[in-house]
């Protein structure tokens, strides 16, 4: 079944959109949410940022407000942009400490999973770690990295992305926490991710690069690091080279059921 159409609603002259009543109380109830299933799941570099960034309860931060505080720290900023980019935009924007934020709201009858990323999921799951400076700094370059490959390519280097920033865990002496945003915005991801069912592999770059993934599921596998300083020496590492070798070995097998044209 074909889920709701979202349109992104428009940005004012100062970078301000009027939310309605309801998409205010959807952001409401989803932060309500989502703060009680994270304890004990998310990494303190989260709550840290969570407590820097103050959002809003009762209604959708704008994104100026997040800005001027994600600025004076990490030197990042939210881009608002329509629902879909293309990669060389992404990138690009990555590059240039921007992160694009979709400026709509999944509808309450999508609540719980939607596939295109809304402003509860890049806001809410991504910028309070835009607060760490290893975290950020791995966007940036990682932005720098990916325009410098060829286009044809940028699908199988977005693992590395996927497997970290989407899809990350931190092992620490209390057990693994999440700093991925798409498990730190969803609900049945967060509580999954820890539970002992998945696999959950230390991070290694060749792996993660013959590693396709869905879109549309839980995660069966997740990659784990040590520190945010790991990310930084993930791109320190000959990642152009070690994508032409992940091309030659070729794919993983993947933990998931087949669906025709849902791998990436």
């Amino acid at each position: 079944m074909k889920g709701h159409t979202y349109v992104s609603r428009p940005v004012d002259d100062n970078g301000y959109v009027q939310w309605s009543d309801e998409e205010n109380k959807t952001w409401s109830v989803l932060v309500e949410r989502q703060s009680n299933v994270i304890k004990g799941k998310a990494c303190d570099a989260f709550y840290e940022g969570l407590a820097l960034l103050n959002f809003p309860t009762d209604r959708i931060p704008q994104i100026p407000d997040i800005n001027r505080i994600l600025n004076s720290i990490t030197g990042w900023g939210v881009e608002p942009v329509p629902a879909i980019i293309q990669p060389k935009e992404f990138f690009t924007l990555l590059a240039n400490k921007r992160f694009p934020a979709a400026t709509f709201i999944r509808v309450p009858e999508e609540i719980d999973y939607i596939q295109e990323p809304d402003i509860f999921h890049e806001v809410y799951g991504h910028t309070p770690l835009l607060t760490n400076q290893s975290y950020a700094d791995f966007m940036e370059k990682f932005g720098t990295l990916a325009l410098q490959a060829d286009p044809k390519d940028r699908a199988r280097l977005f693992r590395l992305f996927w497997f970290t920033i989407e899809f990350g865990l931190l092992t620490t002496p209390d057990g693994l926490r999440a700093y991925g945003g798409g498990i730190l915005s969803s609900i049945g991801e967060t509580q999954f991710c820890v539970s002992g069912e998945p696999v959950v592999q230390p991070f290694d770059v060749l792996t993660v690069l013959r590693t396709p993934y869905r879109i549309d599921i839980i995660q069966p596998l997740y990659f784990a690091i040590n520190d945010f300083s790991d990310l930084f020496s993930i791109l320190e590492q000959d990642i152009l080279g070690l994508l032409e070798r992940s091309k030659t070995l070729g794919n993983n097998e993947p933990l998931y059921p087949p669906a025709d044209k849902k791998a990436s």
